[in-house]
């Protein structure tokens, strides 16, 4: 694919570029009143760190109109990490982190590297869509956040999969050849909002004027039976502190309001083109994110309900309007799903996803679904101290003014997020020198405000455990079957994360 130099923009700049990229690939996705026995064409719609617990839809009335109400809304919709880089490898892969072996968002940590770029980006969905359906596909946006570096082979790799790729730092003018009409087409928009800098297009800069971040009952609240990052927070925050975080939050708010019109440009595009009712459209965010939750500012990076839980809404052919479900799904699942739609069988692949086109279309019980799904997360941590924060010592990161940091090496966990008819329930275990061990009932306590781990049946503990181990270990299939608990298995914290603990070993060594 030839290049044509770089593009680089951010902001009100990259929407205006969307809209732009959305409409020159409409006139090349085909002609109005294309037949609708053609496969479906399909379209991704990525917001980057987007929540849906402290009220990240709020701004999004056109899109709650054009996509929820037209279709399905997932209320209980996953990441399985709460990182960007990490969670989009989940997205593209299919796998959960300790397959796909993105662990954070540095070329250390696989983001974008070279070994990522051999084993990994030759098996994504959008790989498999170009190559084996026969789908024309496009990007344009954000894609992982070491695109582009020149250790990651720079502005001039273009991954696999790509008929056309507009790249965040590149910008390529091939897409305006003509591809056929008679394909069906995949396309991926990948926003940067809410993301930070959190800079609002000119005409939304006002808005929200009045807001601020929602005072939960866990805003603002010391964590002191949580692990010791959270225990660590200073509450009641500096008002500092509170004033930066709803700043924050009301410029998310703006920023989303962009969002808002690329998803309605999108949309009525498709309509004009004659394709919307042959077009499964899909909605959701790479993590969550908090303001003052907890007394942590502003990140993602927990284990928490309000970083780990995104909107996810999808219409599309055979999905009925207003449609609400309540069965747990992960990023590891689109993949599997947009496969499925193109007509690809998902066995062929390693991926650890499972397909949720039959819940869409009606065709799914409860009974028959999962009812876990895993979370994991390896916390990153500076060598040395930071400057403004000495009396920390080394190993912490993201740290705040005032010495509130959001991250740390040993802020290393996983979890089972279990939902089904008789629970509703969250196992976590750390890697760090506590073997640290937070459960929450998050029906009884949605906020989470009370670990309950110490008080907790024992023999609910010992299942929990037992299927953390098994999601930890499972690769494609076996990450898709219910677990099956062994009454002679022991509890036993201490054998988790053994793949990790050769790197920990390393990180202590160095901190000390």
């Amino acid at each position: 694919m030839k290049k044509m130099g770089s593009f680089r923009c951010s902001g009100p700049k990259m929407f205006s570029f969307l809209l732009i990229c959305v409409t020159l690939w409409s006139h090349l996705s085909g002609s109005s009143g294309a037949s609708s026995s053609r496969r479906p064409n399909i379209v991704l719609i990525l917001t980057d760190d987007l929540d849906v617990a402290i009220g990240g839809l709020n701004p999004l009335n056109k899109t709650k109109k054009l996509i929820g109400d037209a279709g399905m809304t997932f209320t209980n919709a996953f990441v399985a990490s709460p990182l960007c880089c990490p969670s989009r490898a989940s997205i593209l892969t299919g796998k959960y982190p300790h397959n796909h072996h993105v662990i954070n968002n540095t070329l250390d940590g696989n983001c974008s590297s070279k070994a990522w770029q051999k084993s990994e980006e030759p098996h994504t969905f959008p790989a498999l869509l170009k190559a084996s359906a026969g789908y024309q596909t496009f990007f344009a946006g954000k894609y992982l956040n070491q695109y582009g570096h020149s250790e990651a082979g720079g502005v001039e790799h273009i991954p696999p999969g790509w008929s056309y790729w507009v790249g965040l730092a590149n910008m390529s003018l091939d897409f305006l050849q003509y591809k056929t009409s008679y394909q069906p087409f995949f396309m991926m928009v990948s926003t940067p909002a809410p993301h930070s800098p959190w800079t609002a297009a000119p005409q939304y800069q006002k808005r929200f004027n009045n807001t601020k971040a929602p005072r939960d009952p866990n805003f603002n609240v010391h964590g002191k039976d949580k692990h010791w990052l959270i225990r660590q927070a200073k509450t009641p925050m500096s008002n500092s502190s509170i004033r930066f975080l709803d700043d924050a939050f009301r410029g998310r708010w703006q920023t989303l309001l962009s969002v808002d019109d690329l998803v309605e440009k999108i949309v009525k595009r498709l309509e004009v083109r004659g394709e919307l009712n042959n077009t499964y459209i899909f909605f959701t965010s790479d993590n969550g994110y908090h303001t003052g939750q907890f007394s942590l500012p502003v990140d993602k990076r927990q284990l928490y309900e309000f970083d780990i839980r995104v909107p996810l809404m999808v219409r599309g052919p055979n999905i009925k309007p207003n449609q609400t479900s309540q069965m747990l799904v992960a990023n590891v699942d689109l993949g599997p799903t947009i496969l499925d739609i193109a007509g690809y069988n998902v066995n062929k692949t390693q991926m650890d996803g499972m397909s949720f086109l039959p819940i869409m279309e009606g065709k799914m019980n409860g009974s028959s679904w999962r009812t876990d799904i895993l979370v994991e997360y390896e916390g990153e941590g500076r060598n040395k101290s930071d400057p403004a924060c000495p009396l920390l010592g080394p190993g912490v990161s993201e740290c705040f003014p005032d010495c509130v940091c959001e991250d740390s090496y040993n802020n290393t966990y996983a979890c089972v997020r279990t939902i089904a008819r008789s629970s509703n329930l969250q196992y976590c275990e750390f890697d760090d020198n506590e073997v640290f061990v937070e459960v929450y009932n998050v029906t009884a306590d949605p906020y989470q405000l009370t670990n309950i781990a110490k008080t907790i049946d024992k023999e609910v503990l010992e299942k929990m455990n037992h299927r953390l181990m098994m999601l930890q270990s499972c690769s494609a299939q076996s990450c898709r079957t219910p677990g099956v608990y062994d009454p002679r298995y022991k509890f036993d914290p201490r054998q988790m994360f053994t793949s990790h603990s050769w790197r920990l070993s390393r990180l202590r060594q160095t901190v000390k």
